[in-house]
């Protein structure tokens, strides 16, 4: 199965060589290519991908300044005629950076990061439980346990039908622990629910017992979609 792909840069021959590079390969389908970083995000706003090969200088907004926007992160590639930004990209998080011109050597060595990656995490065994630290204790909670989670401030509150615990972490946090759950879901910058436990959706809320989500507006479509995944 191939990776899906989009190309952000300005430049077109930029772009046209990656393209190139992507056909060469067996593992990638470019499925969109932009000039800039608006209509980039505006592409990602409704369609998932597994890689993102992206210029850091553009006009009007920088590749740095579209990653922040995006809730939905997928593995990254910078490309740039510049080392400057080594550090950014660390702190990013992004697969590789490659600084133009690049051969077709180092972008195979690029893209065979997030293949391993990805065979990684399909490979993975599927954990039925997880530990949080609260009030300093060690406590396990399953998956299937977990109504939702919320954000508040450094902290996060994980309720089940029951009870809530307090753990000190983030919810960016929370999500890249549970990236392999497929029933959870990012629906809010402040919530993670388990799409099982959802009782109905109206609008832009969302019902999971006697709680009231909401539910954010560049989301709305893949949780519509998420919910047939998690039935």
């Amino acid at each position: 199965m191939k990776l899906t792909a989009i190309i952000v840069d300005d430049e077109p021959i930029a772009r046209n060589f990656l393209e190139r590079y992507c056909e060469k390969t067996d593992t990638i389908n470019v499925v969109g290519s932009f000039q800039d970083s608006e209509t980039a995000f505006r592409y990602l706003e409704q369609n998932a991908v597994d890689i993102l090969f992206l210029d850091v200088e553009m006009p009007g907004e920088s590749g740095f300044q579209l990653m922040d926007k995006l809730i939905i992160m997928p593995k990254v590639i910078l490309t740039t005629s510049k080392t400057d930004y080594a550090y950014d990209a660390f702190q990013y998080k992004v697969s590789d950076y490659l600084r133009k011109p690049f051969t077709y050597l180092r972008f195979q060595e690029a893209v065979a990061k997030i293949n391993e990656a990805f065979k990684e995490k399909k490979e993975a065994p599927i954990k039925e439980d997880t530990f949080i630290k609260s009030n300093g204790k060690f406590i396990r909670l399953n998956y299937e346990d977990i109504l939702y989670i919320k954000s508040i401030g450094d902290y996060v509150k994980y309720c089940t039908f029951d009870k809530k615990y307090i753990a000190h972490s983030t919810l960016k946090a929370v999500e890249e622990k549970m990236i392999d759950r497929l029933c959870f879901m990012k629906v809010h910058r402040s919530y993670i629910v388990n799409l099982r436990k959802i009782n109905n959706i109206e609008d832009s809320t969302l019902y999971i017992g006697d709680s009231v989500i909401p539910i954010s507006k560049l989301l709305k479509t893949e949780v519509m979609a998420r919910i047939n995944i998690a039935s």
